[in-house]
């Protein structure tokens, strides 16, 4: 069982933040195809070690590269977040008799693995298969190896699931994009629907096995539908018009939906019953 003392606080908000500080690092690096590096500025150049913390660096006033260049909020707020989402998952888990400290450990690496996804897939619109293959096997040893969530025929059938759920709207997205192009009469680059959000859900099946998967899919789709519609509300009150085949980045919502499940399925799931 998972106590909740001043100890176990003390140690969960420490593995947050350097969790956040590693997800910052590996979000600068990852994308731009580098090998993951100390924390640096923008321009490369070395961070101070009390810089390598984005809270550290804002409150110390270490945000200035040589170049002049200043880290983002993106900084803090990531490791801000990691801390909360840790926290969180301390005290979700703090009553079940079941899990084990190892369990709880690999929870957290999810919660942290999610949270970098989010990162990259907000800046970049890249889900990276570097990031998401590794979590695939961490989910699937899991899965064998320890006797608390789904054991791994459920997590096999929840990964295939998603995965040919999600592969057909990829593949759809792709016909609805060159009947339109052909319709306009010139090519439209962008597609409806990234892999990389068809590998997210299938680590997300891994994770929380099919039958979770399916209400996983149905927040999803909901979140994803409430995202668009407050995007577009927001760009018509600040004056600006939606561009139509402009992308919006799908993964932060199966990351959601995800997340939520993991941490609250006997709630959600009474819901939906």
């Amino acid at each position: 069982m998972i106590e909740i003392n001043v100890v176990s606080i003390i140690l969960v908000t420490l593995a947050g933040w350097i969790a956040g500080i590693i997800v910052n690092a590996l979000s600068d690096d990852l994308p731009e195809r580098r090998s993951p590096k100390l924390p640096h500025y923008a321009d490369g150049s070395p961070r101070p070690i009390l810089a390598w913390s984005g809270i550290l660096a804002f409150i110390f006033n270490q945000r200035a590269a040589p170049d002049g260049s200043r880290l983002r909020w993106r900084y803090p707020l990531t490791e801000l977040c990691t801390i909360g989402l840790f926290l969180l998952t301390l005290i979700t888990f703090q009553d079940d008799a079941e899990i084990t400290l190892l369990q709880f450990i690999i929870y957290l690496l999810y919660i942290a693995i999610f949270v970098l996804i989010t990162v990259i897939d907000l800046e970049h619109r890249l889900i990276l298969f570097v990031v998401i293959i590794p979590s695939c096997l961490l989910a699937l040893a899991d899965a064998i190896f320890i006797d608390y969530g789904p054991d791994v025929g459920e997590a096999l059938l929840g990964a295939l699931l998603g995965f040919g759920i999600f592969f057909l709207l990829y593949l759809g997205g792709f016909i609805f994009t060159a009947l339109l192009s052909s319709l306009r009469g010139s090519k439209i680059e962008e597609v409806a629907f990234g892999y990389g959000d068809v590998m997210l859900i299938t680590l997300s099946g891994l994770i929380l096995g099919w039958q979770a998967l399916i209400i996983t899919m149905f927040l999803t789709v909901f979140l994803g539908a409430l995202g668009a519609v407050i995007y577009l509300i927001v760009r018509r009150l600040a004056g600006r018009h939606y561009s139509l085949f402009t992308p919006l980045p799908y993964g932060q919502y199966i990351v959601i939906a995800t997340v939520a499940m993991l941490l609250f399925a006997p709630e959600i799931a009474a819901f939906f019953r």
